[in-house]
Order: C-alpha cells, then sequence, then structure tokens
C-alpha cells in the first residue's frame, strides 16, 4: 500500500513495528515492538507484558558470542558447550582437559571461575532517536556526522552508566533510522557448573555441522554469582520436561549477531564479488596455520582446539551463505524486487528524491572493496593487547566524548576485565600465529613496502615473531596493569617489543579506521533513506537488522522435504547410538565412554534434538526455546544448511534452527552424568 510521503519516519517506523504484513515467521523482533496482531491472527496468541518481561529477564547475552538463560533461582545459565568452550578452553591444562573430558562440580565450592567472562542482562530499552539525530547538523559532512553521532552516543551512554550503574550501550537500528539506549546488568563471577564431553557436545563433528539430522548434547551450565554466593535470580525460566510435538508454537530469545536484510543489491554483489571470497580465503588460510601447529604435539593440539573449531564453524558457514549469494536467483529475486520498490518511490514526488540512495550505496561498495586486505594489525592475542593498550592510552587523553567508541567510560570496566584476563596464553601458540600474520602482510602489501620493511626489521616473519614473541612482557597481567596504571608517557616509553609494534602500526590503523568510519556513516545515511521508502510503500521490513542484542524469534515445530525424502522433525537418544554404529570407525561419531556405560540406564524415546522454523542466525547459539507458557523446551545450537542465507535471506521452506530437547538434556544430566540433584534444580 502506498502511503504518504509527508509521513515522518519515526510514523512510519511506528507502524512497521505494529504490521501484521509479513513473511511466515520472518523476523528477529524487538522486545519492545513485538508483532501482537501476527501471533494474535496467526497463532491465535496474545503475549502478555509480564510474559515478555519474564521472558527479556530470564536471557542473558555472553561477551563471548552467544545468548544463554537463567534456569534456576540460584544462578545457573543454561547455554550450549561450543558457547561455553571458550571458558572451558581457558580452563583447561595438559593435566586436565575439560573441553574434551568434560566437567561436573558435585557441589558449589567445586564450581570453576571462568576468567574474562561477562553477562549480560537487558533491564530496560529507552529510545534516544531524537537526541542522536538532533545532534548532528544536516548540514556536516560524513567526517564531521560521524564524530558529532559518537560523541552524542557517548555522552548518553556515560550518563546512563552514572545514573544506573548498568551497562549502557546504544544500538543502532534499522539502518540509521532508530537509535535505542539497552541496559543492561552485569554478572562478572560467573563458574562452571557441567560440561558434557566433546564427543556428546559435537557428536558427528565437521562432518554433520550444519546437518540435519542431528544427535547432539551441545549444553553446558555455569552459575553466576554476588558477593561471593550463588545469585538470587527473580527471572527464571520454568523447564518442560515434554517432548515437543509436530505444529508446536515456540519462541527463541537470543542475540542474532548481523544480518543484511535491509542491504541493497549493490551490497549483496559486494559480499557475493568481494567480502566472502575474502573472508574465506582468510579462514581457510587460518584453518591451515592451526592444524599444522597442531600436528606437531597432543598439547599443540589441545592450545589450538578451540580457535581451530571457531575457525572451521565460521569456514563452513560462510560457504554457505555464500553459496546462496552465488546462486542467480538470490540476486534476481532481490533485483526485481527492488526494482519494483523504486518503480513505485518514482511515482511519489515526496519519496522520489530518496532513491538517490541506492546509487550512493552502490559507489560506497567500491570504496569498500578498496579497503579489504589492508592490515593495520595482526590477529594474536598479545599484539590484541599491545594494540588495545597502546589505542587505550591515546584515548584516555581525550574527553570521553570524542574518544574511540569502544575506550568510552560506559565500557571502561568491561573493556579491563578482558584486557587483565588470568587466562592462559601460549608462547608457542603466538609465534606460530603472529609469524602468520606477518607474512600475510607482506604478501598484501609487498616485501618492498616501506612499512613492510620497518615491521620486519630486516628478518623474515618466522624470525621477527620469535623476536617480537620473545621481547614481550605481556603474557604477564601484572605487566599489562603497570600500564594500564600509566599514562601515554609510560606507553611511549616501553621497551617492550609489541607495544613498539603497536606504536609502529598506530596511524596506520587511525587512518584505515577513519576512512571506514567515513563509510559507515555515508552508508548509515543511505540506509536510512532506504529504510524510509520501504516502509512507506509497502511496510514489511517491521523489524530491522539484527545487531547481536536480544531478540524475539518464532515458529513451528516442523519437519521439510530434502532429495524427495521427509526429514522428520525430531531423534531421539537412542538415534545417537544408532548413528554411532552407522559410522564405526569414523571418530567424530564415538559416543563418549560415560554415554556407553550409561545406555540402559537412559530412556532412549527421549526426544534429543528437534527443529523448528523460528528466524535465528550466528548469535543465537544458546537461546532459549520455550513455549506458550513460557517454560523451556530446548536450546538452539545450530541452523541446518539451508539456514546459512538467513543472514540475508530468510525461507522457511526448508531452512530450519536445530535445538537440544530439555528433556534430553535434564535426563542425561540424570542417568549419564549421575548428578540427580543438578537435573532436579533445573527450572526451580
Amino acid at each position: 500500500m502506498l502511503q504518504s510521503s509527508t509521513i515522518l519516519l519515526g510514523s512510519l517506523l511506528s507502524i512497521m513495528a505494529v504490521s501484521t504484513v509479513v513473511r511466515g515467521d520472518e523476523g528477529m523482533w524487538l522486545f519492545n515492538a513485538l508483532p501482537l496482531k501476527h501471533l494474535e491472527q496467526n497463532h491465535q496468541f496474545s503475549p502478555t507484558t509480564e510474559w515478555a518481561d519474564h521472558l527479556r529477564l530470564s536471557s542473558v547475552r555472553f561477551n563471548s558470542g552467544g545468548s544463554g538463560s537463567f534456569v534456576s533461582s540460584d544462578g545457573l545459565v543454561l547455554t550450549n558447550h561450543h558457547v561455553a568452550s571458550d571458558t572451558l578452553h581457558k580452563l583447561s591444562t595438559p593435566e586436565r582437559n575439560i573441553i574434551d573430558a568434560g566437567f561436573l562440580a558435585k557441589q558449589p565450592s567445586e564450581e570453576l571461575p571462568a576468567p574474562d567472562l561477562e553477562l549480560n542482562q537487558l533491564v530496560s530499552i529507552e529510545n534516544v532517536t531524537e537526541r542522536v539525530n538532533a545532534a548532528v547538523a544536516a548540514d556536516l559532512n560524513s567526517d564531521e556526522a560521524s564524530k558529532a553521532r559518537r560523541a552524542i552516543i557517548s555522552t548518553i551512554e556515560k550518563e546512563s552508566l552514572d545514573s544506573t550503574g548498568l551497562r549502557s550501550d546504544v544500538v543502532t537500528l534499522y539502518g540509521g533510522a532508530q537509535y535505542h539506549l539497552y541496559r543492561y546488568k552485569k554478572y562478572t563471577d560467573v563458574r562452571l557448573v557441567w560440561a558434557p564431553e566433546t564427543k556428546a557436545a559435537f557428536f558427528g563433528g565437521d562432518a554433520d555441522n550444519f546437518e540435519y539430522p542431528r544427535y547432539c548434547l551441545d549444553a553446558s551450565l555455569m552459575r553466576v554469582y554476588e558477593d561471593g554466593k550463588p545469585a538470587k535470580i527473580d527471572n527464571h525460566l520454568g523447564w518442560s520436561d515434554q517432548p515437543v510435538a509436530n505444529g508446536d508454537l515456540v519462541f527463541v530469545s537470543g542475540n542474532p549477531g548481523r544480518t543484511q536484510r535491509i542491504f541493497t543489491t549493490a551490497a549483496f554483489k559486494f559480499l557475493r564479488d568481494e567480502r566472502l571470497p575474502y573472508v574465506l580465503d582468510f579462514l581457510r588460510r587460518k584453518e591451515i596455520m592451526l592444524q599444522q601447529y597442531g600436528l606437531e604435539g597432543i598439547e599443540q593440539k589441545r592450545q589450538a582446539r578451540d580457535e581451530l573449531f571457531g575457525i572451521q564453524n565460521a569456514r563452513k558457514a560462510y560457504t554457505g551463505m555464500l553459496a546462496g549469494l552465488q546462486s542467480p536467483q538470490t540476486i534476481q529475486t532481490k533485483q526485481a524486487a527492488e526494482d519494483q520498490l523504486l518503480s513505485a518511490a518514482a511515482k511519489d514526488e515526496g519519496l522520489k528524491p530518496l532513491t538517490s540512495a541506492w546509487q550512493q550505496i552502490a559507489d560506497i561498495q567500491i570504496e569498500k572493496a578498496k579497503l579489504l586486505g589492508q592490515s593495520t594489525g595482526f590477529q594474536s592475542r598479545l599484539y590484541d593487547i599491545a594494540e588495545t593498550l597502546v589505542l587505550m592510552s591515546a584515548e584516555d587523553q581525550k574527553p570521553n566524548s570524542e574518544r574511540l567508541r569502544e575506550y568510552g567510560e560506559a565500557g571502561r570496566e568491561s573493556l579491563l576485565q578482558d584486557l587483565l584476563s588470568e587466562a592462559p596464553i601460549y608462547p608457542d601458540l603466538e609465534r606460530a600465529k603472529l609469524a602468520d600474520e606477518l607474512a600475510r602482510f607482506v604478501e598484501q602489501r609487498g616485501g618492498d613496502d616501506p612499512l613492510v620493511q620497518h615491521v620486519l626489521n630486516g628478518q623474515s616473519p618466522q624470525e621477527r615473531a620469535s623476536e617480537l614473541i620473545a621481547g614481550t612482557k605481556l603474557a604477564d597481567v601484572a605487566a599489562r596493569q603497570t600500564l594500564v596504571d600509566g599514562d601515554r608517557t609510560h606507553v611511549l616509553a616501553s621497551d617492550d617489543a609489541l607495544i613498539s609494534l603497536a606504536l609502529l602500526m598506530e596511524p596506520e590503523y587511525r587512518a584505515h579506521r577513519t576512512r571506514r568510519e567515513e563509510l559507515e556513516e555515508q552508508e548509515r545515511q543511505a540506509y536510512t533513506k532506504v529504510s524510509e521508502v520501504t516502509a512507506a510503500i509497502d511496510g514489511t521490513d517491521t523489524y530491522p537488522d539484527a545487531t547481536f542484542t536480544l531478540r524475539l524469534a518464532f515458529g513451528t515445530v516442523k519437519g521439510y522435504q530434502e532429495n524427495g525424502q521427509t526429514v522428520q522433525p525430531w531423534t531421539v537418544l537412542n538415534g545417537a547410538f544408532e548413528h554411532a554404529a552407522e559410522h564405526e570407525g569414523q571418530e567424530d561419531f564415538d559416543l563418549p565412554e560415560s554415554w556407553l556405560a550409561a545406555k540402559e540406564k537412559i530412556d532412549g524415546h527421549t526426544q534429543l534434538n528437534f527443529i523448528c522454523t523460528a528466524d535465528i542466525i550466528g548469535g543465537n547459539s544458546g537461546s532459549p526455546v520455550v513455549n506458550r507458557e513460557g517454560d523451556l523446551v530446548g536450546l538452539i545450537f545450530d541452523g541446518n544448511i539451508q539456514s546459512l542465507t538467513s543472514d540475508y535471506l530468510y525461507s522457511d521452506e526448508q531452512a530450519r534452527a536445530v535445538s537440544v530437547s530439555a528433556a534430553a538434556i535434564r535426563e542425561v544430566i540424570r542417568n549419564v552424568y549421575q548428578a540427580p540433584e543438578l537435573a532436579d534444580s533445573l527450572g526451580k
């Protein structure tokens, strides 16, 4: 329906927030703009404010990437094994490999503190769009506008932190058409309670990753503490042991990472032809490097294991995303919808001037392509620490409103928690990673480049990496603390080899970042126009792209057709043993000894994994799946291979979200891991 172009954008977005014109159950919905009419008309369900608030407050975000939920009144948090793997890796030692062998705290005193984990509970949302826009004058160029926007956002975040004590983040929505202030309660004393073996959590390994049917127990439990005691949680999810049924309506409350559904055809082509191929080349390189390091020995394999898993998982996901974009039908469908939209806009004198945004975005993609491959730093934990210390020392000299955003006062506590983490750092692994990064730097710029020659200092990448790692003390937390406590002069006077390298690279980093933020500002302004045109004409973009902030998705438990066969919507515990037998001799399909020993004790008919049509992407890992009553019935851990285009296109024909059944989690904790008290406490 063609709407009047004189309607203000804020009104348009209000209309979008309550629109019932959606495609199936598509949507990653804001908790302050739920699709109430759609749910009522299509599912005969009307969530109350209390229902939504309880689910929001029962949900948490992991700073390591992923989601989770409170599942007991004494602080138990449920998430995936692969979301917890960062913590499991940091807690592992050569003598006790928790990430592979699993862990169970039989009593609270045995629960293991996570070195640097932060969980965020979304307490409130406030629309601050008018204040942000009022601070950015229309006549500013992109650089000035970016600085003005960054300044007001930093000011809002700092004011909120000072007045509430809560973590405060201003979130950009609808391509820059709205800004919302999210306030979070932070939990930083988080302890590991239970994790199964990798063989159970990642059963099927890379071969079954993003496939279905699945037979994984990708789950773990942590606990949040306050004042040294298990936290008292007012909002936690009840636990359902009932299996889901075909057609059941379920809800997913989590933090999807980033989607690009608002992107134009030109932006899709940039992803297809430039960005995704570049990322895949990078991931393949890192995968080979980490595999080669792991071949040096058992301990080296353990050290590299978590990062290698993340790289392999990302490689497979990006491969699926690129395949979707390389299908001509994807671009043709997007182009046809865009042509129809622009044709309608051209007939409206108020909207017609806004259509220039599409060409602006196309021009920006050309400039973004030029930035690909321009390394301004080196990906290793020790270099990241050095770079952070260098940048922080400079940013601390500026007023809060002028700092790079991550160095503002609002995020200071979280920044320092990561910077001063006690998590182990492995010098040999750091040396291998840095050598590979230096070699890539030479390949990108050429050996005769003056900066390359300055960085290498007359040595090969391998020799230089060895010298740099030998010449740094940043693996020692006390050495980092000394530089944090000092000021810019202390950093400039440091003789630490990696600090010196980061100082050398700092001008390059800042120049690249300034250019990138200029392009982001130009793109933000253009997409604001795209949002206005789209909302005025058809009102179908009823939810903003994902931003790794809390969203509500929903769908039904439903199978699908593949290769002429019906894929059933769930698997059972017995199926895991059958799947293992069918793949005998393949290491990734070996169940752990604990499962084999307990086979006769467990109810093999218990639902293990199930699928639904809920709209999810990366970042939703660990999200609770709840029923109409708000009780937990499952735990998101994956999507099938057909869902990998969901970053930019939703479809419920074959794409499915994959969950671990709540019933299986309790059954296995009780009868495989022999922890009946822990099993009984779930949902209590």
